[in-house]
């Protein structure tokens, strides 16, 4: 095996600081994310690697340049079938990335600067559809309140779409952040990169949670338990958005017999967009709503918008069967591979 450069080194040991240590830390506290993230590392190696034909040994800083990085988008686009709102998605992970790289090491800053000048792919423009008022409510009314199950999916279902929080934000949740004895309940939500917002009530959420608590906390409750917690780990322990998402399926296919316009392949995010989308209705212009939803830019919340329920949950579905693949955080053994080099799992060709 040929002797590794010592630029080589460093990329590779920062590739492994950027998703083992720094997103998951300060960039998202999301699964989903930190999963994203390690998918465009790997897609982009493997680009290199097997497009490219690109060696560890000739590993450098060159091998992210502009025009490469612009090469990877076509290929994301032409070869892997990647849709341009995913292209653009890859494109602002690998941003994030040289931005980390720059700001730890000068040397490779130009990196950065250049790729900020990669023009995104085209989207075009959809008109917002989604869950209607009339879906929310029917699906509100599928869980059997005479079972423990059933009563906690309603108290769950009444959070999402009152809070329109991510559904990681919803079930990462603990006691400590519920206020429901103040003149304005509200609950704390820690967002993406660490971020903190408060989210008022509803009475209606408000009683329901209090039943809640009583019933599925004890009197002492632990302000550092999870409000939806797994069975299997107890209170300690979060629910997982696999199973929230696996649960509304079964209650959407009953809520459709009800209501037509509810989407039988529905999925949690799809609550946080119904809300969102009910909130202009209310009269609630866009900077709040942008506020009330976590964006850090208002360009965001009005793409957001936008996107119709089901393009929605067909990304999303992609994103979770990301999640299904294992992404190593050691080293591999073969070296000779330039995505083991760099600690990521190679992509199929």
């Amino acid at each position: 095996m040929k002797q590794f450069n010592e630029e080589a080194y460093k990329i590779a040991c920062y590739i492994r600081g950027w998703l083992n240590e720094y997103v998951p830390l300060f960039k998202s506290n999301s699964r989903h994310t930190v999963k994203s993230y390690a998918h465009t590392s790997a897609s982009y190696i493997g680009f290199l690697e097997n497009d490219k034909k690109i060696a560890p040994s000739l590993f450098s800083s060159k091998c992210f340049s502009r025009s490469l990085i612009e090469e990877w988008i076509l290929w994301l686009k032409n070869k892997r079938n990647n849709s341009p709102e995913t292209c653009n998605g890859r494109l602002a992970s690998m941003r994030a990335f040289l931005k980390y790289l720059g700001d730890r090491d000068v040397s490779f800053l130009y990196l950065s600067q250049e790729a900020s000048r990669i023009p995104r792919q085209k989207v075009l423009k959809r008109k917002i559809t989604g869950m209607s008022k009339n879906a929310v409510r029917a699906l509100m009314s599928i869980p059997d309140t005479s079972t423990g199950t059933g009563r906690r999916d309603l108290v769950l279902l009444i959070v999402m779409y009152n809070t329109a929080a991510r559904i990681d934000e919803v079930l990462s949740m603990k006691i400590r952040h519920l206020h429901l004895e103040t003149d304005k309940p509200n609950v704390t939500i820690i967002g993406k990169g660490g971020k903190i917002r408060t989210l008022y009530l509803l009475p209606k959420a408000v009683a329901h949670l209090k039943r809640y608590l009583k019933e599925f906390h004890s009197e002492r409750q632990n302000p550092d338990s999870h409000v939806f917690y797994s069975r299997n780990t107890g209170i300690m322990g979060k629910m997982s958005p696999e199973a929230v998402n696996k649960q509304l399926k079964k209650y959407a296919a009953s809520a459709h017999n009800v209501c037509e316009e509810v989407p039988l392949n529905l999925h949690a995010h799809q609550l946080r967009h119904a809300k969102a989308s009910h909130w202009p209705e209310d009269g609630m212009n866009i900077v709040q709503i942008s506020f009330l939803l976590g964006h850090s830019n208002l360009n965001t919340t009005m793409v957001y918008l936008d996107i119709t329920t089901e393009q929605e949950a067909k990304a999303l579905a992609t994103l979770e069967d990301e999640d299904k693949k294992n992404i190593p955080k050691k080293w591999k053994s073969d070296m000779n591979s330039l995505a083991a080099y760099c600690g990521l799992t190679a992509i199929k060709k």
